[in-house]
C-alpha cells in the first residue's frame, strides 16, 4: 500500500495553511482572532493516497480486522486508522478496543411507527458509556506519541457535560496521563460525576454552565503545557466519524436512506457526516442518506439557523435553558459553521428541535421495545417522531437513530418520568414531570397475599391495554 498523510488545515478557504498533526495547536495563528470559532482547524488527509486502493480491497481489509484480536485494529476505530490517522505510531495507540457497538433493530418500536426498517446505533455500549470513545482514543494516542517525542505536554484538559470528561479520564488513566476536568456545577448527573473522579482526574465544579467551563478550559490550555482535549480539537471528529464507516459496513456495505443524530456542540453531526462523504469519495458507498440533526428545544441554535436558511450575518449565541438532555445544553457551539459548511453537503437534510414532553415520551416509547435510552437519544427518537407524523419517511425506508450514551448514566431521568413527579427531577428539582406523560409505568403497592397480587397483576395489563399508539 502506499504511504498515508494527514495533517491540520485551516477551515477558513481563504487561509488553508497546513500543519502537523503532532504540534500542540488548535487553531490557525493566522486566523485566529481570538472570537470563539476563528481560526479552527480540521483534520485533511491525503485522498490521492487512499483513493489509489481500490474500494473492494478497502472493504476486504476492513472486514479482516472488524473485531479481531490483533493489536490495535480489532478497534472500530483503529480498524480505519489509514482514514483516521495514520501519522500515529501502533505503540503509542490508547486504546479500549471502542467501536463495535451494536446496530439495535427496533422491531417492536418500528412496527408501532409503521416502519420495517429502524435501527438504533447503540454508541453508548461502549467502555465509558458514550460515543465520546471513539474519538478520545484518537486524541490521548496523539498526545501519548507527542510526549514519546519529548513534547512537554503534563496534562490533558476538557470541559464536559459529563461524557467527555468520563471518556478523557478513562484513556489519561490508562495512559498514565494526568486528567484535568472542568464540569458546570448541578448539571451532571451522579454516575457522569462519578467516572472521572474513579479514574483519578482533577475534577472541578464551576459555578457556570458548559459555555462558561469552556472559556476557562481554552484559557488554561493556552500555554501548551496542558493539551486541550475538547472538541475544538478536531482529532476527535476523526474517531468519531468511524460511526459513518461502521453503520456502513454493518450493513454489509449497503447504503442507509436516513440518519437521525442528537446536536449540541455540533461536533458528532460534524463527523459523521464526513465519515458518510468519505466513504463516498472514495468509492465505499453510493450515495448519501438524508441527515437529520437533533436539537432540544431549549439549547437549538443549530436548528433556528436552518429554519432561517443559514443566514449569512454574525451568530449570536442563545442562552441554553434547562433540559433534561443536558449533554447537549450549549447555545454557543463551537463545530457550529462547521457544521453548516459539511451539512451543505449532504443531501436534504433537516435540522429539528423537540420539546422537553416530546423527548421524555419518546424515549419511554423506545424503551416499551426493549431499548433504555438517554435523554439525548430521546430528542433524536422525538426527532423520528415528527418525521413519521409529517410522513416523510417511507414504510420500507432504512432508518438509523443514533443513541450517544447508556441510558444508566441518566437513572434521574427514568425516575423523573415514571415516578410521576415524586422522583427528582434531572434538570429542575421544581420542575413537574410531564403532564400526561403516555408510557408511564408506576409500580404497584401490593399487600403479601395472592388476592392482592392478582388485583395489582390485572391493573397493569390495563395500564397496557389504555396506552394509546401512534
Amino acid at each position: 500500500m502506499p504511504e498515508f498523510r494527514s495533517w491540520f488545515q485551516c477551515a477558513n478557504p481563504e487561509c488553508g495553511r497546513s500543519y502537523p498533526l503532532n504540534e500542540v495547536l488548535y487553531k490557525c495563528p493566522r486566523c485566529d482572532d481570538g472570537s470563539k470559532r476563528a481560526g479552527l482547524l480540521e483534520v485533511r488527509h491525503d485522498t490521492g493516497a487512499l483513493s489509489a486502493v481500490p474500494a473492494r480491497e478497502w472493504k476486504e481489509l476492513f472486514d479482516s480486522r472488524y473485531l479481531r484480536t490483533t493489536w490495535p485494529y480489532g478497534s472500530g476505530v483503529w480498524g480505519k486508522k489509514e482514514w483516521v490517522c495514520p501519522m500515529v505510531a501502533d505503540e503509542n495507540i490508547v486504546s479500549a478496543y471502542e467501536g463495535g457497538s451494536n446496530l439495535f433493530w427496533a422491531n417492536r418500536f418500528g412496527h408501532e411507527l409503521g416502519l420495517d426498517d429502524l435501527w438504533v446505533k447503540l454508541c453508548g455500549n461502549s467502555h465509558s458509556g458514550s460515543f465520546k470513545d471513539l474519538g478520545m482514543t484518537v486524541l490521548v494516542s496523539m498526545v501519548n506519541q507527542m510526549i514519546a517525542e519529548g513534547k512537554p505536554i503534563q496534562a490533558v484538559a476538557c470541559a464536559s457535560t459529563g461524557d467527555t470528561s468520563a471518556a478523557l479520564a478513562m484513556y489519561g488513566a490508562a495512559a498514565r496521563i494526568p486528567v484535568i476536568v472542568l464540569l458546570p456545577e448541578s448539571k451532571v448527573s451522579i454516575p457522569q460525576l462519578i467516572q472521572p473522579i474513579a479514574n483519578g482526574a482533577i475534577t472541578l465544579a464551576v459555578d457556570t454552565d458548559f459555555d462558561g467551563c469552556m472559556q476557562l478550559v481554552s484559557e488554561l490550555c493556552s500555554s501548551g503545557e496542558i493539551y486541550l482535549a475538547n472538541s475544538m480539537n478536531s482529532l476527535r471528529l476523526e474517531g468519531q466519524k468511524t460511526i459513518a464507516f461502521e453503520m456502513i459496513q454493518q450493513f454489509d456495505w449497503q447504503p442507509i436512506d436516513w440518519v437521525i443524530v442528537p446536536v449540541g456542540n455540533c461536533g458528532n453531526i460534524t463527523a459523521i457526516s464526513k465519515g458518510f462523504l468519505m466513504l463516498k469519495q472514495l468509492g465505499l458507498l453510493d450515495r448519501l442518506p438524508r441527515l437529520v440533526g437533533a436539537q432540544a428545544a431549549h439549547a437549538n441554535p443549530l436548528a433556528d439557523l436552518y429554519r432561517r436558511g443559514y443566514p449569512d450575518e454574525p451568530f449570536v449565541p442563545m442562552k441554553a435553558r434547562n433540559t433534561q438532555a443536558n449533554a447537549i445544553q450549549i447555545g454557543d457551539p463551537v463545530n457550529l459553521w462547521k457544521a453548516i459548511e459539511v451539512l451543505k453537503q449532504m443531501p436534504d437534510h433537516s435540522i429539528l428541535d423537540v420539546t422537553e414532553d416530546e423527548l421524555a415520551d419518546a424515549a419511554a416509547w423506545a424503551d416499551r421495545g426493549g431499548l433504555f435510552c438517554c435523554p439525548q437519544t430521546g430528542v433524536a427518537l422525538g426527532a423520528l417522531l415528527q418525521l413519521v407524523r409529517e410522513g416523510r419517511i417511507r414504510r420500507g425506508e432504512r432508518v438509523v437513530v443514533i443513541s450517544t450514551a447508556n441510558g444508566l448514566k441518566f437513572p434521574s431521568f427514568k425516575l423523573w418520568y415514571h415516578a410521576g413527579g415524586e422522583g427528582e427531577s434531572p434538570v429542575d428539582e421544581a420542575r413537574p414531570a410531564p403532564a400526561n406523560p403516555r408510557f408511564r409505568n408506576t409500580p404497584f403497592r401490593c399487600a403479601p397475599n395472592l388476592d392482592s397480587v392478582r388485583h395489582a397483576i390485572d391493573s397493569g395489563i390495563q395500564r397496557l391495554n389504555a396506552i394509546q399508539l401512534g
